[in-house]
């Protein structure tokens, strides 16, 4: 009897495991759950990356369609493929604002491989080549815009509808693409940079 209580005391002392060591039975080495969390992150960082680049290619195609009735307007104009009474000829600022795809091109390099330098680019370029030519635009028209309230003249038309009131619509839609833009590819570039440092760490 007394040999049998003595066994897991010996078994221990020889540095053997016993029995009864753990009700949970024997564990692989690596995998007692201690990383857990840290796979959670991992996945909860995979998930917002995911839904943010979705919803950024949503406003780069906006973006992108924005850019090509500008740039039809002065196909039409600049060729004379219709009068100028019909389709008027582009102001200044839509010239500059043709550069704006340049930052949609470095967004969507930079989702393949979650490329950092190439979001930040993205979201820089956005600023010069996308927000400043609509806040110059805004600031050209503001006097036709003013004539046009005020006396009712308008002197540019695009299909019948006064080209000042068509234009500033069309700066609010892009003023609203670019910086929901802006603010999803913050987000995007925090969630990659978290990770990238996490993987660092790990």
């Amino acid at each position: 009897m007394s040999s049998w209580l003595t066994l897991p005391i010996s078994l221990a002392g020889l540095g053997l495991p016993s029995t009864m060591a753990s009700r949970a039975g024997p564990r692989a080495e690596g995998t007692d759950g201690s990383d857990y969390q840290h796979r959670e992150r991992v996945a909860s960082h995979y998930q917002m990356s995911v839904a943010l680049k979705s919803e950024i290619k949503k406003l780069i195609y906006m973006q992108v369609a924005i850019w090509l009735l500008l740039l039809a307007q002065m196909c039409v104009g600049h060729l004379k493929l219709l009068p100028h009474d019909q389709v008027a000829m582009p102001y200044q600022w839509e010239y500059p604002y043709l550069l704006s795809i340049i930052p949609s091109l470095f967004g969507l390099m930079s989702f393949p491989r979650n490329n950092i330098s190439y979001l930040v680019l993205s979201m820089i370029s956005t600023g010069l080549f996308s927000v400043a030519p609509l806040i110059y635009g805004s600031m050209e028209m503001f006097p036709m815009a003013q004539q046009l309230y005020r006396h009712g003249k308008a002197y540019r038309f695009i299909f019948g509808f006064s080209a000042v009131s068509v234009m500033y619509l069309l700066v609010v839609v892009a003023v609203q693409v670019h910086g929901w833009q802006l603010y999803y590819s913050k987000k995007l570039l925090d969630s990659w940079f978290t990770s990238t440092q996490e993987k660092k760490k790990k």
